[in-house]
């Protein structure tokens, strides 16, 4: 059904979501930097870097499979969380997070050497109010260390958030609805 892909992505996560929408990929190991350019906004930054996995992936495959590139932030007023860097880190964004709804970003970028397609989803997630001591147990967890904003909601972090409005499988890292799409459309015009 699908046309096979090449993932520019080393998150497991992403993975397992394309096999349960049945897409045959491999994967292809990029190396993109991931610096905020200057006053770059949320949105702006989230696409470049899908578009740059994308554009990398192709590079070294040359051309042979369209690559998907994907990349998801977690913004709270417009400011970016990315993973922690340390304990203190995450604490900071735990409580940051606590309480209140933030936006995660997810990009999703397919090109190949004539054909280019992209999307953004936005997906409002709301955290209850966390308490200093299950911040610090979650964080012995070990989950939050690679992940955006500090928590994965598919894991144990899913047990703070008390609604989504929006894609579920984006906040994981890939809209399994508009990455369908994506591919739908890509074979129709090939």
């Amino acid at each position: 059904m699908y046309p096979e892909i090449a993932l520019a992505s080393a998150s497991p996560r992403r993975r397992e979501l394309l096999q349960q929408i049945a897409v045959p990929f491999r994967l292809v190991q990029v190396d993109v930097d991931e610096s905020r350019q200057g006053e770059e906004s949320p949105t702006a930054y989230v696409s470049r870097l899908a578009r740059a996995k994308a554009q990398a992936g192709a590079a070294k495959l040359q051309y042979q499979l369209p690559v998907l590139g994907a990349d998801t932030i977690v913004v709270v007023d417009q400011h970016i969380l990315g993973k922690p860097v340390d304990q203190a880190d995450f604490s900071r964004m735990m409580q940051l997070l606590s309480g209140r709804c933030h936006q995660v970003l997810t990009a999703v970028a397919l090109l190949s050497q004539h054909n280019s397609q992209q999307c953004l989803v936005s997906t409002e997630v709301c955290f209850r109010v966390l308490c200093a001591e299950e911040i610090t147990r979650y964080w012995q967890t070990g989950e939050p260390c690679d992940k955006a904003g500090g928590y994965g909601i598919q894991g144990q972090g899913g047990r703070f958030v008390s609604r989504i409005n929006g894609s579920y499988s984006a906040v994981v890292g890939l809209p399994l609805c508009e990455t369908d799409l994506l591919l739908r459309n890509w074979q129709e015009q090939a």
